[in-house]
């Protein structure tokens, strides 16, 4: 960091042509035909050469942060944290730990592996790719939040069945691919290929905007378009969100054994938080029995589709806004989550405690379930009206 530069200086990568480079003290500038700038470095630390593209200059990348990265680096070395595990010679690019990552958790039965998978091969491995997993350094990461931020979100299903883009990607959106890069640096520590966890990941803030849910009347609205739709699906996929929480994948995966009527309950074996039993209403049962009668005998799952892979329906977001259209709803307010969120608010509105709350959403601690509370402060006030009530009480003597 207190090396002078001469060559690699301001006003001379300025004048440099398209095409050009500056390189001094291991680090690279080169002006592209597009007129943007490109730094990179190339250095020896630790017995081992890094080669890395830094950022380009239209991305706010300058040259202090290709100082930094190149500091950083041999700090690490220092510690021995380029040092792979003694007695194994694995030099695993990330995009071949991503591989064996997911493969290594479908043997080990792993949590959210379709989630996990996605996130993976369409965002992380196109950014980290070849780069040893070892070598991934903080600023890495720092630079894949920072690039995810300003992409678009494209959606693969909009209106009329075409692709839409629109909005820039949210930071819980981020965040959960950083979790699953996270997992993927513990597992990595865990098996033997790193030493160590290669990088510190810090989570982004996330908005805190209100929680978009649906009144009873809005409900009931939805429900008559679903029960109406061409799609046979969807009326009971409506019905029992509204009716337990549950997620979409959690409610698409409900196989015929796993519906327990006498006990009012459904068993999710991979739910988001770990298997549970899932509480649900004596109407909602009723509906569940009335509706299995009519799949075929023997059909295992609860929402079957012969030609899919598994045997089984895995999306119905087309029915779904088309219900939410029909009903007078925003597609762009109301989506699938929303009947998770429906059915959470009403449950606090109804003065439903906390806890039990989660035991019915199958939330992982109750901080997530807090932000519930302050949705519609109708109930929150009728219970400061009966502290109110309870100081007027007249004590006789």
């Amino acid at each position: 960091m207190s090396k002078t530069f001469t060559k690699l200086t301001r006003p001379a990568m300025r004048k440099l042509a398209a095409g050009d480079k500056l390189n001094e003290h291991g680090i690279t500038f080169e002006r592209q035909a597009n007129s943007d700038g490109v730094f990179s470095v190339n250095v020896m630390v630790d017995g081992q050469r890094i080669h890395r593209v830094i950022g380009r200059e239209s991305d706010g990348t300058t040259r202090t942060q290709a100082e930094e990265f190149i500091d950083k680096a041999r700090q690490d070395a220092k510690a021995g944290r380029l040092n792979l595990p003694k007695g194994r010679k694995l030099a695993l690019t990330f995009s071949e730990a991503a591989s064996q990552y997911l493969a290594k958790l479908v043997q080990e039965d792993g949590k959210d592996l379709p989630m996990k998978g996605y996130r993976l091969n369409v965002h992380l491995t196109p950014f980290f790719g070849d780069t040893q997993l070892a070598k991934i350094t903080t600023f890495d990461v720092e630079r894949y939040k920072k690039q995810r931020g300003s992409e678009l979100v494209v959606r693969p299903n909009g209106p009329g069945g075409k692709p839409s883009v629109g909005g820039e990607t949210k930071p819980a959106t981020i965040n959960r691919e950083l979790a699953a890069l996270s997992h993927l640096f513990s597992k990595a520590v865990e098996w033997g290929w790193v030493d160590h966890r290669p990088a510190t990941i810090k989570r982004l803030k996330e908005h805190s905007g209100r929680i978009t849910y649906l009144t009873v009347e809005q409900i009931e609205r939805l429900l008559k378009m679903a029960e109406g739709d061409q799609n046979r699906q969807i009326h009971p996929f409506i019905k029992i969100g509204l009716d337990t929480s549950m997620r979409k994948t959690e409610i698409l995966s409900i196989q015929r054994k796993d519906i327990n009527l006498q006990q009012l309950v459904i068993y999710i074996p991979k739910a988001k938080a770990g298997a549970r039993e899932q509480p649900i209403t004596a109407d909602l049962g009723e509906y569940l029995a009335a509706y299995v009668a009519t799949l075929r005998p023997g059909e295992q799952w609860l929402f079957p589709s012969p030609a899919a892979k598994d045997g089984r329906t895995v999306n119905l977001d087309k029915p779904f806004r088309r219900c939410v259209l029909a009903a007078g709803l925003d597609v762009k307010q109301v989506v699938r989550h929303t009947l998770r969120h429906t059915a959470i608010t009403h449950l606090v509105q109804a003065g439903v405690d906390l806890p039990t709350v989660k035991r019915i959403s199958g939330h992982k601690n109750l901080s997530m379930v807090e932000r519930y509370s302050h949705q519609n402060g109708a109930h929150i006030q009728a219970a400061m009206d009966k502290l109110s009530e309870r100081y007027r009480v007249k004590t006789s003597f």
